[in-house]
């Protein structure tokens, strides 16, 4: 072996983005693919290339993303898109993610967890009953078969991370750092952890986390993969697959059986009406250009996937600043104010309030009542709106009624030379989820079902053959002239993702920021924001001026200014925008430099 072939990476954990990003704004006239890892974009662009759409090449890059970043997604995890179908003009949503298993009840929960009576509680994250049905196999499937182009076979979807699996891939440096920092947690999972690690004779046990620029190799997930491309969601929801997520599952204390995935298989992926605001504040109109058929632009409609995912938080906050702009509360603002005291606050306050509405209602519909469009209503945001004021923080908020009556993930975005755009998130939910790995199938199980209340009455409370509150949440925006595809974006991470997406629509559409710069800005992010929370705790990225965060304390916000390894908590995102010159579509993609990854154009 060459001296130097560690070199490149001579000091394995660098400064983590000790500069600020120098990427530009990546172009295309026929389809872009933009994601946390290249080695997946790279798999997305290679389905383009073929033939296949939008909706084609995202599968191919979730599986690839499996290979390559499973410290963030994989086929044990979940799904939600939304796809814009540009002949339609329509916006179509799915929502793939699994239901908590049918032989539980919250008192048998409560009483494993050793819960006294009045003792809210919560599930521990790294916990066999965190488990909920993986909705993503599924998912992939099913994107396919109802948006896919029909030119490819999900054998051929699927292949660029089958090879990856089975040829081995080169770690990249976020990814190798999250492997790192969940290596324990794998290990004392299950007995099976040593599929999903690299092997190394010199290591404890023979395995270990890789480190940037190791190749690594997972058979077992390339085999995983080829059993659900030859025999579609029967092979992943029955048979060898099945028995061996419920075997490792209940030997570690789940109530998942067998019932539970086949019954997941029958239902298949969830078509639901995706939820809109229609958002014209902050001048946007008249700062953007026509819209794609020359109309006059009259602002956008924000599109977000429905509860049981939040993606209502961010079109909430939207509706709460556009009510306060018109209350006079706020000021339409100007470029100099991007990111100041005045416009974070607004901001802050505004997603706290929605927060708070959502920490009560967000959960399963198909279970209890969820009052989507009440909660949009333009009535109900201007009187949640009250709540705000320019001088201080609110204080301690609860949910209100609209009846008048009382962490890591992937996302990426795909647009093809049809005109079609994808939103696609896929995910564990906290890192390798539950960290448990069936035995040869080489995939961690998700812990979805920690964000299920353990609080009797609560709409979000544990129950058999229910979905959690979801975190995970795409995003489109269309031209409210003509319906035209503005943008596909969304930004990935927990709770951090309204919160994300609130602001880089913002940074585009209000403040005039390309893709990547509306990405590269600093963010903040709400600490645990439920409506519980009484710390009001901040986070504020690095970069935000000094000024603004001592004021944003004067308002009596509690501010952390997180650097370094410490901005992963506010997301990684991708943007892809839309525009039209000489009748030619053309689009502009950005990808966030808190991740690996990168915009790849098709030729």
């Amino acid at each position: 072996m060459p001296l130097n072939s560690k070199a490149v990476y001579a000091k394995a954990f660098p400064d983590y983005m000790p500069f600020a990003s120098r990427r530009s704004t990546v172009h295309s006239t026929k389809a872009i693919v933009s994601c946390t890892q290249p080695l997946a974009a790279a798999a997305g662009h290679k389905i383009l290339s073929q033939g296949g759409n939008a909706a084609d090449a995202a599968v191919a890059v979730a599986a690839a993303m499996n290979m390559t970043e499973p410290c963030s997604t994989g086929i044990g995890g979940d799904m939600f898109c939304l796809f814009y179908s540009a002949k339609t003009k329509k916006v179509h949503a799915l929502n793939g993610s699994g239901r908590y298993p049918g032989k539980a009840t919250l008192e048998k929960v409560r009483k494993d967890l050793n819960l006294a009576p009045g003792d809210s509680g919560s599930m521990p994250m790294l916990n066999a009953l965190a488990m909920t049905v993986p909705g993503a196999a599924a998912g992939w499937v099913d994107t396919i078969e109802k948006f896919g182009s029909g030119k490819l076979s999900l054998e051929q979807i699927l292949e660029p991370a089958i090879k990856m699996g089975e040829e081995g891939f080169v770690v990249s440096e976020l990814s190798s750092h999250g492997w790192h920092s969940s290596e324990n947690e794998i290990r004392e999972a299950s007995p099976n952890f040593r599929e999903m690690l690299k092997k190394d004779p010199s290591a404890k046990d023979g395995v270990r986390a890789p480190l940037p620029g190791d190749i690594m190799k997972n058979p077992t997930l390339a085999k995983t993969f080829r059993t659900l491309a030859a025999e579609g969601k029967k092979g992943f929801y029955e048979g060898r697959i099945a028995e061996e997520i419920v075997k490792v599952a209940q030997s570690l204390g789940s109530y998942i059986d067998l019932e539970d995935l086949a019954n997941h298989a029958a239902a298949g992926t969830q078509e639901v009406d995706a939820i809109s605001l229609k958002f014209t504040g902050q001048d946007i109109a008249s700062k953007q250009a026509a819209g794609t058929d020359g109309e006059t632009n009259q602002g956008v409609e924000v599109w977000e996937h429905p509860p049981n995912g939040q993606g209502i938080v961010a079109l909430m906050a939207l509706g709460i600043m556009e009510e306060l702009e018109r209350a006079g509360k706020i000021p339409k603002f100007t470029e100099s104010q991007h990111n100041s005291a005045e416009y974070l606050h607004a901001v802050i306050e505004s997603l706290r309030i929605a927060f708070a509405d959502a920490a009560w209602w967000v959960t399963d519909p198909d279970v209890e009542k969820v009052p989507s469009q009440g909660l949009l209503d333009r009535e109900y945001l201007a009187e949640r709106a009250k709540l705000f004021s320019p001088d201080h923080v609110a204080e301690l908020l609860d949910h209100g009624s609209p009846a008048h009556n009382h962490c890591d993930t992937v996302y990426f975005a795909v647009t093809d030379a049809e005109g079609n755009g994808i939103s696609f998130i896929n995910s564990n939910y906290a890192g390798f989820g539950t960290a448990i790995i069936p035995a040869g199938c080489g995939f961690t199980l998700q812990n979805r079902g920690a964000n299920f209340s353990l609080q009797p009455g609560h709409p979000n409370a544990l129950a058999p053959n229910k979905r959690p509150y979801h975190t995970i949440i795409p995003a489109l925006i269309t031209n409210i002239a003509d319906g035209s595809l503005n943008s596909v974006y969304g930004v990935m991470g927990g709770f951090m993702q309204p919160q994300g997406h609130v602001q880089v629509l913002l940074n585009m559409l209000a403040f005039g920021y390309h893709p990547q710069a509306a990405l590269d800005s600093p963010r903040i992010c709400i600490k645990a924001p439920t409506s519980e929370d009484h710390d009001r705790t901040v986070c504020v990225e690095e970069g935000v001026s000094e000024e603004a965060i001592e004021r944003l304390r004067r308002l009596g916000h509690k501010i952390e200014v997180l650097k370094g390894w410490e901005r992963s908590m506010f997301g990684r995102g991708q943007v892809i925008r839309l525009h039209y010159d000489e009748e030619q579509l053309v689009y502009s993609a950005g990808s966030d430099p808190r991740g690996d990854g990168m915009a790849f154009p098709l030729l």
